[in-house]
């Protein structure tokens, strides 16, 4: 359901893998934060276990993550290569969104 976002155009691999605009990455990562955080909304007011805490704690590691994720694109770390860093720090943010996708719908 939500997973086809990371292989809609706007989300190519070659334009997170280039990082040749660092407002594309941030964009992405915002937009992708802003849909798993409607449809946990959505699934604790709606779901067939609505109102159940573990919500509260998923929509909070949602926005947590993407305030660290949108950090670390702004603040590189000093000594790796662009290239890898940028890479490594897409695949990261793509395992925690499954993460939180999976805690949504379970």
């Amino acid at each position: 359901m939500l997973t086809e976002y990371f292989k809609t155009p706007f989300f190519k691999e070659e334009h997170l893998i280039d990082m040749a605009n660092k407002r594309t990455l941030k964009k992405s990562i915002h937009l992708i934060c802003e849909e798993l955080f409607a449809e946990g909304v959505a699934t604790a007011l709606y779901g067939p276990q609505a109102g159940k805490t573990n919500s509260d704690e998923t929509l909070y590691a949602i926005l947590k993550m993407q305030d660290h994720y949108i950090r670390r694109v702004s603040h590189p770390e000093p000594g790796i290569p662009a290239k890898a860093y940028y890479r490594d720090l897409w695949e990261k943010f793509q395992q925690e969104a499954n993460e939180c996708i999976d805690r949504i719908n379970a």
